[in-house]
């Protein structure tokens, strides 16, 4: 009798835990399982760290494992449509974000909400690498901003180059010559090498999945390498591209340019979406002044707001190029204007040799070719 009470006892502690009901019939016992009540995904960690001048970096995390987060920056309550949440992101002006994580087999969480009354002026400095390396040795870029792009898949352009991380053993690559380094100069280099064997290294530095934002005035003061077959970059891709891809994540190229200077040497500012991509895109290039060229020191930047892109070298006033939606968009078929969808982008720094644009170095080309940055800096609209 004590060992069948005490299997009741398992049991009915068991059906407690697991959904299942326990009816008397006939003397006997009836287990009839009901449906339990799914688990609540944690409520999203918000916590936030200071950039520059007032500004804010915001990071959110569940602690529910595999769950996605949705949040807003304009204070509305996020739904499945908002975007996700991808990367730290930074705050620049008056806003309210608020957050909720969703998982398989789990209800939606409650909602987390902060607002952030910063009342930051316009042309205010809000973030910004300036490369300082006050050491006697080259050191590793900023492994909180920037992480790497590798190998030598040609990108979808053709490259030729093989792109290393700092430290990378992986063959091309050679740690005692790393392709990105901020020197004791404190200047960032990007340095495409030729081995031995003929092969290319490079760098692609990204601050995917790191450090991400949305809208202000955006610039690299930078000088670069030019030679046939170089391809320096400055540009930016949306945090939604690992949901959405490329080209529904839009592209922001402010520094871009191939092969060996010309008269009068160049830049192209452009932009892309789904709908205007490449040769059939939105690019303009600006041209430099008599006797100078992109191999000395010039600044170039973007000027980010709700529905417009504005371009410009070394003068902020004095934009060579502004996009604007819908007005650019009018010559194209379905386009869709990807900068304002509430995710933030990223930042790429690099340096590609050859591919479908450049073509390949040829005799004339030098190596190491050092593309070299003195800061990325954010300016408040």
């Amino acid at each position: 009798m004590k060992a069948v009470v005490s299997v009741l006892a398992i049991v009915l502690l068991s059906g407690l835990s697991s959904g299942l009901s326990i009816d008397g019939m006939d003397g006997g016992l009836s287990l009839t399982a009901s449906a339990q009540t799914p688990m609540q995904a944690g409520v999203p960690i918000l916590s936030t760290k200071a950039a520059q001048n007032g500004a804010v970096i915001v990071s959110l995390a569940s602690p529910t494992p595999g769950a996605t987060v949705r949040y807003t920056v304009d204070g509305m309550a996020p739904t499945a449509t908002s975007p996700i949440y991808q990367a730290p992101f930074l705050v620049t002006s008056n806003a309210t974000v608020t957050a909720y994580a969703t998982a398989p087999g789990n209800r939606d969480s409650a909602v987390v909400r902060k607002s952030f009354a910063l009342n930051i002026p316009a042309g205010t400095l809000v973030w910004s690498d300036e490369f300082d390396n006050k050491t006697s040795a080259n050191q590793q870029p900023d492994a909180t901003v920037w992480g790497y792009e590798t190998g030598s898949s040609g990108f979808g352009n053709h490259e030729l180059e093989d792109y290393c991380a700092w430290g990378s053993t992986a063959a091309p690559c050679d740690p005692s010559q790393p392709n990105a380094y901020v020197g004791t100069d404190g200047l960032l280099h990007v340095v495409a090498r030729k081995t031995a064997t003929g092969a290319y290294t490079s760098a692609r530095l990204k601050s995917q999945g790191l450090f991400s934002l949305q809208y202000g005035r955006l610039e690299v003061r930078a000088k670069v390498p030019e030679a046939q077959g170089m391809w320096p970059a400055f540009w930016t891709l949306g945090n939604n591209i690992a949901t959405v891809g490329w080209p529904a994540s839009g592209e922001q190229d402010i520094l871009e340019r191939v092969n060996a200077a010309l008269k009068p040497d160049w830049n192209e500012g452009s932009i892309h979406g789904k709908g205007f991509v490449g040769d059939d895109g939105l690019g303009t290039k600006f041209y430099f002044p008599e006797g100078q060229t992109a191999s000395g020191w010039h600044t170039y930047g973007m000027i980010w707001k709700k529905d417009s892109v504005a371009y410009y070298v070394d003068d902020p006033s004095k934009p060579y190029v502004t996009y604007t939606n819908p007005e650019s968009l009018t010559k194209f078929k379905n386009p869709v204007w990807p900068f304002d969808t509430g995710d933030s982008v990223f930042l790429l720094i690099n340096l590609a040799v050859g591919g479908d644009w450049p073509k390949n170095p040829d005799a004339t080309a030098e190596f190491p070719a050092d593309f070299q940055v003195d800061y990325v800096r954010l300016y408040a609209n």
